[in-house]
């Protein structure tokens, strides 16, 4: 299974430019966004701007989606896109969308309603947006795709079992490609329950590798990729290997770690024992905050650094623990890498990148 194109949207803009800029530039501070429930009445959050997109056709046609659907549509169609594959439209493609928490916006909104106004009087386009499915159907529907569509959701690890679904849909043969994405969007639930469970950084800086107290700074967007069985001239890497609850290939030898600490556990320090110190790692979330689809951005970076055959240094260096780092953005030869996340049970799952030939 092979990543053909790359689409996002994230705090810094949407494309691979941007995310690209991003692992290069490193670094910036988040939004601080209003919040009179926070103790200092603002919070520190890594927000999508869509008024800040440069193309808006699609936007034209979503104009009563929410932003969660909004954010989807727009990666992936960049994936697609980004991929170069000529008459994808007679093309069987699927989608399916990774989330934790879904249109979890939407759906508070709907609530509201219904206690402002009444059963009665509750929008029926908010309801209508608030329905699991809504997101991925306005990427099928907005971008003409006929195949299967499917939304995984699971508060951990569902990016990575929305990988392994997809590997059995293309062995299986049901789609020629598989968009598969991973999306979540910032909300001041979100944000109160999260203030309330786990360590809010104050300044704004996600220290991935300092573990306890791990520290989280909120964040919104979407990520797709577009997986196939073949090579094109425009692909990324293979993707050799995705486990989940477990890794039985820990001891495979690879050229770096990506690991997805970003705060959203209180101690992240089981990390300390799935990785080899003779290997490199790096983290990439304070490019675009917490996430528990966060692995899908640090997914599409091992991507890109295997198509690049570059480096991309880490945002934040914080390493108490002495963890070798990769040490900075530079040409490398790189011909594999793991991805690794832990859940709240001290269960892992990885994800193998390979360079193509």
């Amino acid at each position: 299974m092979n990543i053909l194109g790359i689409g996002s949207v994230f705090s810094r803009g949407a494309g691979v430019p941007a995310l690209e800029d991003a692992l290069l530039s490193g670094w910036q501070a988040p939004s601080r966004v209003e919040d009179p429930r926070a103790e200092s009445g603002f919070r520190p959050a890594y927000l999508v701007d869509l008024a800040a997109v440069p193309d808006r056709t699609l936007l034209k046609k979503l104009r009563r989606a929410d932003k969660l659907s909004k954010m989807c549509v727009l990666a992936a169609a960049g994936a697609l896109a980004d991929s170069a594959i000529p008459d994808l439209a007679d093309k069987r493609i699927g989608i399916i969308l990774a989330t934790a928490f879904g249109a979890q916006v939407t759906t508070f909104d709907f609530l509201d309603g219904i206690l402002d106004f009444g059963d009665a009087h509750a929008s029926p386009t908010t309801f209508s947006n608030s329905v699991h499915n809504a997101a991925a159907s306005y990427v099928s529907s907005s971008l003409n795709i006929q195949g299967p569509t499917l939304t995984v959701t699971q508060f951990r690890f569902s990016f990575q079992s929305a990988l392994q679904l997809a590997r059995t849909w293309l062995d299986q043969g049901r789609c020629d490609y598989l968009l598969v994405g991973g999306a979540d969007q910032y909300g001041d639930v979100l944000g109160y329950v999260a203030d309330r469970k786990l360590h809010t950084a104050g300044d704004g800086r996600i220290t991935p590798f300092v573990f306890n107290p791990a520290r989280q700074v909120p964040g919104e967007g979407a990520l797709f990729l577009l997986l196939g069985r073949e090579t094109t001239e425009n692909a990324y890497c293979a993707m050799d290997g995705v486990y989940v609850s477990d890794d039985p290939a820990r001891d495979r030898a690879v050229d770096m770690n990506i690991i997805e600490a970003d705060g959203m556990l209180a101690d992240e320090s089981g990390y300390l024992s799935s990785l080899d110190p003779r290997i490199p790692t790096t983290a990439y979330s304070p490019l675009f905050g917490s996430m528990l689809v966060g692995g899908a951005f640090n997914l599409a970076a091992g991507a890109l650094m295997l198509k690049r055959q570059t480096s991309f240094a880490p945002p934040v260096t914080d390493n108490p623990r002495g963890l070798k780092l990769v040490a900075g953005t530079a040409a490398a030869s790189i011909a594999s890498i793991r991805s690794l996340g832990l859940n709240c049970y001290g269960e892992a799952s990885a994800v193998y990148l390979t360079r193509l030939p």
